[in-house]
């Protein structure tokens, strides 16, 4: 049986089906002005997060833990002074000689994996730096359309597998967000800055998680009859309710994190103090 049409024919703006007009689209709006400020906002947070992620330092000031360094899991990071308390299985896997790899560079890789494959993402990383298509009424500037079905972006059918891990790194941003409410001394009940900005983090974080389209499909996916499953058609509606906000959560939760890793940073490194409540 033969592909359909769609997937074989030469797309872009020469394909045989579009109107012979010499103009790359008759849009008179700025059409390219969302996409350009997409790329530009996610590229500057791909840039800081590897940034930070080489740079290994200021990332725990008592009791605040960077989100892009927890869990704690080698002993460069513990020799930090920030707390393990899953354990260092990576022992000093990350010390090279005299010179130690920053633990985030294993850590980042799933939330960023997560962000990568997200479905909206995706609509948002096609339009502004795969181009296909730019803008709707834009044609797209690849001769030829092969969707998700090949390398490199069949590799997005991934992001169900990274949903899973994510789930796990929110448990332990909570918990980081619970032993925020610690003094510098390790006193249980205060509350600093840092703590609003890690439990702000954590709580976008789970939000933007549980609004996933893969979370939708996993809580109500292929249950023919919701009547015998209260439970869980229960849960596909709540989260059928926040699944269309799920791109304000996708970029507020991305701010939240940048934010809370900045804050830990500028405390940490002695640039600010961090203000306590009680």
């Amino acid at each position: 049986m033969s592909k359909p049409e769609s997937f074989t024919h030469t797309t872009g703006v020469n394909a045989p089906g579009r109107a012979k007009i010499s103009a790359k689209t008759l849009r008179t709006d700025r059409w390219w002005a969302l996409p350009a400020v997409t790329a530009l906002v996610f590229a500057s947070f791909v840039i800081y997060s590897t940034w930070r992620a080489f740079s290994n330092a200021n990332y725990y000031w008592e009791p605040y833990l960077s989100p892009f360094y927890s869990p704690c899991l080698s002993t460069s990071c513990t020799a930090a002074g920030a707390p393990s308390d899953l354990g260092t299985p990576f022992g000093s896997w990350f010390a090279l000689g005299s010179f130690a790899i920053s633990p985030a560079l294993i850590i980042l890789v799933f939330p960023l994996g997560f962000r990568l494959t997200c479905y909206y993402y995706r609509k948002a990383g096609y339009r502004s730096i795969w181009a296909s298509p730019t803008a709707c009424g834009v044609a797209e500037p690849h001769k030829k359309y092969t969707g998700e079905s090949r390398a490199p972006l069949v590799w997005m059918n991934i992001h169900r597998f990274f949903f899973y891990c994510v789930l796990f790194f929110n448990c332990v941003l909570t918990w980081d967000a619970i032993v925020a409410f610690k003094d510098h001394e390790g006193h249980w009940g205060h509350m600093g800055l840092g703590t609003v900005f890690l439990v702000a983090s954590a709580t976008l974080l789970w939000i933007y998680s549980l609004s996933c389209h893969s979370c939708r499909a996993a809580v109500g996916g292929r249950l023919k009859h919701f009547s015998k499953h209260p439970v869980r058609y229960k849960l596909w509606t709540w989260v059928s309710r926040i699944n269309p906000k799920h791109p304000m959560f996708a970029w507020l939760s991305l701010f939240a994190v940048a934010f809370a890793d900045l804050y830990v940073l500028l405390v940490a490194s002695g640039t600010i103090t961090d203000p306590r409540f009680f």
